[in-house]
């Protein structure tokens, strides 16, 4: 079993992929692992992982999936590790990131970090996405207004057992594995500001922005949210 596994699903990434791996796994040991489940990339993105030569990394391909949550579910299947961290494709992971995190789960079962919201380029747009989004934690503040970020969070392989696989259809799979460990497990928010998360024109995740549904789109997709968690009672 490995101590650390950190999942990235990807998709036509080759821009900013190199640079995300560089400020990860300069903070992982030997005895550590990056599951990186590609999705079908028609870019570069495969020769600049091969280009790292580096036998933590294990890639994942052949399948498309066309969601990036079923994508990362193929990650997450995979891995072994006692830890969970999950990356996209396109972040760049701050100094000492993995050494927080590890800190904030010897007392939790899942951790959500604060990160820097910032442009293509890395220069700032928001200092602090929580306090931008209103970030809260506990199970009902994140059934009306979701502060679950998928790049921003990890966990102990514990909280799995019960968000795997992942319901069909899912909204996406940051909240889901959040109130998952809410229901079943303990969650944390920390203050530590951990991640340059990058937006962009390509972004999969429009976390940082209005949502594009209409008030009752959201309405329906937390009624079908909450009702996939209570079946998950019965498996």
């Amino acid at each position: 079993m490995k101590r650390i596994s950190v999942c990235m699903p990807v998709y036509n990434g080759g821009k900013f992929l190199k640079e995300q791996l560089d400020s990860i796994l300069i903070q992982l040991d030997e005895s550590d692992e990056v599951i990186i489940s590609d999705d079908g990339s028609t870019d570069n993105t495969l020769a600049i992982i091969a280009e790292f030569n580096d036998d933590r990394i294990r890639v994942i391909s052949g399948t498309k999936s066309k969601h990036p949550s079923y994508n990362l579910e193929r990650a997450l299947e995979a891995a072994s590790g006692i830890y969970i961290m999950l990356s996209d494709q396109d972040d760049v992971w701050k100094p000492h990131k993995v050494a927080q995190i590890l800190k904030a789960l010897k007392g939790s079962s899942l951790v959500v970090h604060d990160c820097e919201v910032v442009d293509q380029n890395l220069q700032p747009l928001q200092p602090s996405f929580y306090k931008s989004h209103g970030s809260k934690a506990g199970f009902l503040n994140n059934i009306v207004r979701n502060s679950y970020l998928g790049c921003c969070m990890a966990f102990k392989a514990e909280v799995l057992k019960k968000a795997l696989p992942f319901p069909r259809p899912i909204g996406m799979h940051d909240i889901w594995i959040g109130l998952v460990a809410d229901m079943w497990h303990s969650t944390v928010f920390i203050d530590d500001n951990l991640l340059y998360y990058r937006r962009h024109d390509k972004n999969a995740s429009t976390a940082s922005s209005a949502s594009r549904l209409n008030l009752r789109q959201q309405l329906l997709l937390r009624i079908r949210l909450v009702w996939q968690l209570f079946t998950t009672l019965f498996r």
